[in-house]
């Protein structure tokens, strides 16, 4: 099977590397510091580990939501207007316009690979919260990767579903490596519950999913996250998933 090279650069950001093509997701370059968001802000902890100069050229980016800085700060949006493709949700791209395409949950495109054959991406639904948060929070999606001859990816975007990740697996599994947002993120916004996969949630949803390998992403860098790599390493143990988790430093790449 078709190997993936997956470089971490922070936050929800990374390069996937798969059958001659480059994907970004959810692209954050700005510097630590305190972002508006409405009367509220989030406060940035650490910059990338690369600035976009040094990402070099991407097929597609694959962006989650445009609506929150820890997901798509400015720096990230200048990014997108050289981008040759954007997918996103539907109201990414109402709000945005130029290279966005919007893919509404389950369906799918294809990206064309140089060496014949297409790479499928499929939205899949995303909760960013718990149930009846989507007012306050907004649209989110995530995305599945898959073709002939290569692995089947999940992204899952800012999902804190089980549920939803249920409905993924049964529909698009099993897969072969899941990148998941975690970190818990908790705000005033929505004071009672997550925003995301909490450790335990990510252990869990990596069974449910079937994945050989797991990549957590959006758990660091941010001070609304309540868990880190810490607690992911100490969740995925507990669940005996150990050798799945590949926790990788900022800058940091994996062969998969």
């Amino acid at each position: 099977m078709t190997p993936v090279h997956v470089t971490y650069l922070g936050g929800p950001t990374a390069v996937l590397e798969l059958a001659g093509l480059r994907l970004l997701t959810d692209p954050t370059f700005d510097a630590p510091g305190a972002y508006p968001i409405g009367s509220r802000e989030l406060v940035k902890t650490a910059g990338p580990a690369l600035p976009p100069t040094g990402v070099g050229a991407v097929d597609a980016v694959l962006l989650s939501h445009d609506q929150h800085p820890d997901n798509l700060d400015r720096s990230g949006r200048t990014y997108l207007e050289r981008a040759p493709l954007v997918l996103s949700t539907p109201a990414a791209a109402s709000r945005i316009g130029g290279p966005v395409r919007a893919l509404p949950p389950w369906e799918r495109t294809e990206l064309p690979l140089p060496g014949g054959g297409a790479l499928r991406v499929t939205a899949v639904p995303a909760l960013h919260g718990p149930p009846g948060s989507e007012p306050l929070v907004g649209e989110v999606t995530g995305f599945v990767l898959s073709g002939d001859g290569l692995p089947r990816i999940y992204v899952s975007g800012d999902n804190a579903s089980l549920g939803l990740v249920r409905e993924i697996a049964g529909r698009e599994g099993p897969f072969d490596i899941a990148l998941l947002f975690a970190g818990a993120a908790r705000t005033p916004l929505v004071p009672d519950a997550p925003l995301t996969l909490t450790s335990e949630q990510a252990a869990e949803a990596a069974g449910i999913l079937g994945a050989r390998h797991v990549v957590p992403l959006h758990f660091e860098h941010w001070a609304h996250f309540t868990e880190d790599g810490a607690s992911l390493a100490k969740a995925f143990a507990g669940a005996a998933l150990t050798d799945r988790l590949h926790l990788l430093s900022p800058g940091a790449s994996v062969s998969l």
